[in-house]
């Protein structure tokens, strides 16, 4: 232990049979300021902006795609990555946000008008892909680069080696926002999902990951021999930082999954109602 604490009187001196307590160890917790990041935020928030700005979008379409970007500067530039490579709770907190809240916030900013330009560029993109762009990749996708970054050689690789780790970084943008598109992109796909195929799609996805994050938080030891060599910072053991990070995520993909499924049940009937009233109307006529 780096520090003691005396148990004794209150003026501090030591008393007979006073106790010597250990201090929990303070984790590095500065910002970190990466070049690279600052630039490309930089860069794709102006290029909102002036895209916004230009088509007269509503000012909600701006604040969702601000904090969109304001998320990933969160994961990428403040403590969070740092403390993100000595605690695995904060490593998760950093997954979460890239993985999820800051791509949804991101293509929430988007609609029809705004992406105009490249709308023809996305559909012949997506012709291309051919199955990569079928939902089921999304979630194969999503799954997969959750739990694969969370295999032990994997994380440890990614906590120790610069370059693996923003390669995960990379990886975990590119699926969140591949899973997101499917449900929230404004442009009209040639796999949309109807009906209630948006409610399979989500729980499928959330389920699973969901169950990577109970067994993390459960495993009856540590995993990652990254975390075991660090000297228990705020008063966790690497067995309890797991736990806290594991049950952090299952956590995180209930509450999505939960809102997420509300308002995709919502919208599912909006769109029922719709269809209805113009067979009504067309039938009328």
């Amino acid at each position: 232990m780096p520090l003691a604490q005396l148990a004794g009187a209150p003026d501090g001196t030591l008393e007979p049979g006073a106790i010597l307590l250990p201090l929990a160890a303070a984790p590095d917790a500065a910002w970190t300021f990466e070049p690279g990041a600052i630039v490309l935020l930089l860069l794709a928030g102006g290029l909102y902006v002036r895209r916004w700005r230009a088509v007269r979008a509503s000012p909600g379409r701006l604040a969702c795609f601000l904090a969109g970007l304001a998320l990933v500067a969160v994961a990428l530039l403040s403590p969070v990555d740092r403390l993100g490579e000595q605690l695995f709770l904060m490593h998760m907190v950093q997954h979460l946000l890239l993985l999820d809240l800051a791509p949804l916030l991101c293509l929430l900013g988007l609609t029809r008008v705004i992406l105009r330009p490249l709308t023809r560029r996305l559909m012949r993109v997506e012709e291309r892909a051919g199955g990569f762009a079928h939902p089921a990749f999304a979630i194969a996708a999503y799954v997969v680069v959750m739990w694969a970054w969370h295999v032990p050689a994997f994380y440890d690789a990614a906590l120790e080696q610069p370059v693996v780790h923003v390669l995960e970084h990379l990886t975990f943008a590119a699926a969140g926002g591949l899973y997101w598109w499917h449900l929230v992109s404004p442009i009209r796909s040639r796999r949309r999902l109807g009906g209630l195929g948006p409610v399979a799609y989500m729980a499928s996805t959330k389920v699973l990951v969901g169950l990577l994050g109970v067994a993390l938080g459960f495993a009856p030891q540590a995993l990652y021999a990254f975390s075991e060599d660090q000297p228990g910072f705020w008063g966790l053991s690497a067995d309890e930082d797991q736990a806290v990070g594991g049950l952090l995520m299952a956590t995180e993909q209930s509450i999505v999954m939960g809102v997420a499924l509300v308002v995709l049940f919502v919208r599912a009937l909006a769109e029922s109602e719709r269809e209805e009233e113009r067979r009504e109307r067309y039938g009328a006529a």
